[in-house]
């Protein structure tokens, strides 16, 4: 199956990525990974992209993966978004298990409508998450909760997902796509390095102790002030205007 991803740019600045897969479940096979390399890498290469949507069509769950009988792992879905620069927004909807789960954390922030249910159920089936799944679970929710989540494969619905942090906002199902939007604009206003550089701060500082997360913070800051939209942004605060930034 091809044409797993819809394109569109709703404003300037911002990519929404649509994920059409088949029925009311919206089930996606391997194709999509091969797609969704070939678009973030596209996305990475365009400075005028500062923030990325990805949903599923509105009404229908996130997506669902098809389920497989290989004996290896299937082709990365997290990989390509969690390798994008700039920030991406997930908009959740419908019951998120395995890789489509796996999918949704490796974006940055993750909105999710009130009917939406969350779990790994691989455990139920002699498997284990082959998608960064016990990798960037624990970092969200902590270590005690990603291995309850984990070894007991039980889902959790919205409201839980949201307090242990799983989930960063619950909207109404019929608000979603409008919630993400706006947020969506308001990050496609802001500096493209400036978005870039934050993300990778905290990302990398993460996995840094946190003398060298500082150091890298402190460089980033100072490589911001070499910029053309660092300039830019001055000279519209003092003019009293909105600013162009043009990712330089």
């Amino acid at each position: 199956m091809k044409d797993q991803i819809v394109i569109k740019r709703p404003i300037p600045g911002l990519v929404w990525l649509t994920i059409k897969g088949t029925g009311r479940d919206n089930t996606v096979h391997d194709g999509l990974a091969a797609e969704l390399e070939t678009v973030c890498s596209g996305i990475n290469l365009d400075t005028d992209v500062r923030a990325v949507i990805i949903s599923g069509p509105e009404g229908k769950p996130f997506c669902k993966t098809a389920d497989t009988s290989k004996k290896k792992p299937s082709p990365s879905l997290a990989g390509p978004v969690a390798g994008l620069c700039c920030p991406v927004i997930a908009a959740l909807n419908g019951n998120l298990s395995g890789r489509a789960l796996e999918l949704a954390l490796a974006c940055d922030i993750r909105v999710a409508s009130r009917t939406a249910r969350f779990s790994f159920p691989g455990i139920t089936k002699g498997t284990i998450p082959t998608d960064g799944g016990t990798q960037r679970l624990p970092r969200l929710v902590g270590k005690a909760k990603a291995l309850e989540l984990l070894l007991t494969g039980e889902a959790v619905d919205a409201a839980e997902a949201l307090r242990i942090g799983l989930v960063n906002r619950l909207v109404k199902k019929a608000d979603l796509y409008t919630v993400v939007l706006e947020m969506g604009k308001e990050m496609a206003a802001k500096a493209t390095l400036s978005l870039q550089y934050c993300k990778e701060a905290v990302l990398k500082g993460l996995d840094m102790t946190l003398e060298q997360g500082l150091r890298l913070e402190g460089d980033l800051y100072y490589l911001l002030h070499t910029t053309e939209d660092r300039t830019e942004g001055i000279i519209a605060f003092r003019e009293k205007r909105n600013p162009v930034f043009k990712g330089k």
